[in-house]
């Protein structure tokens, strides 16, 4: 009988480093030799990348309502959550998610203002008990990761749109509820350099491992 594997979540404001970082998680944990799945949110399975189309692409002439966005977004993670994070975990992979649902009590929530209740009450819904086992936070002042977005040149999308202030609460919430669940979070400081970072990434995953006796 092969035990459940673990399910690692990256989250950050825009601009932070996660995709990069998921990228060396995987290979950290692969090193041991784990299987992992690599994945993101919204996304992850055909019919959820479709819904983050639909979340990410501009469309001027209609604006997407709070409520849509809200429940668009759970109705990916429900998805993705049947078709990929939940049935490799009970096989007994590792799962490394770029956002989960933090990043929707930190956008939805913070950014844009929606009640935290009603979130959770679909995160209730549509995950259950479902938590990652470990959610590293990639931290640094809105104002710098909104330096690096738009020193790439590429096209912005939805989120990327956004002003200071919504990234300022995006971050406010983050930061809050790594405060409230310390035992689930490790803050990193995002705004050193990238080896810097990823020694600190490589330092506290080993940590974990030795906790979890893997």
């Amino acid at each position: 009988m092969h035990s459940r594997g673990r399910f690692i979540t990256l989250e950050g404001g825009e601009g932070v480093g996660k995709s990069t970082n998921v990228s060396l998680v995987c290979a950290f944990l692969r090193e041991r030799g784990l299987e992992v799945v690599a994945t993101r949110e919204p996304g992850g399975t055909s019919r959820a990348e479709a819904i983050r189309t639909l979340l990410l692409t501009p469309v001027e002439q209609e604006p997407l309502a709070e409520d849509a966005e809200l429940l668009l977004i759970f109705a990916a993670r429900a998805q993705h959550l049947a078709q990929l994070i939940r049935p490799a975990l009970e096989r007994g992979a590792w799962v490394v998610c770029d956002r989960f649902t933090d990043a929707t009590f930190a956008y939805q929530g913070g950014g844009r203002g929606i009640d935290r209740q009603r979130i959770a009450n679909l995160e209730a819904l549509v995950q259950g008990a479902l938590q990652p086992d470990l959610t590293l936070l990639l931290d640094m002042p809105a104002s710098v990761a909104r330096e690096r977005i738009i020193a790439r040149g590429n096209a912005l999308d939805r989120f990327e749109r956004e002003r200071g202030a919504f990234f300022d609460a995006v971050r406010r919430v983050y930061l809050e509820r790594a405060d409230a669940a310390p035992d689930r979070f490790e803050v990193v400081d995002a705004g050193r350099s990238l080896d810097a970072v990823q020694g600190d990434i490589r330092r506290r995953l080993a940590t974990r491992l030795s906790a979890w006796k893997v």
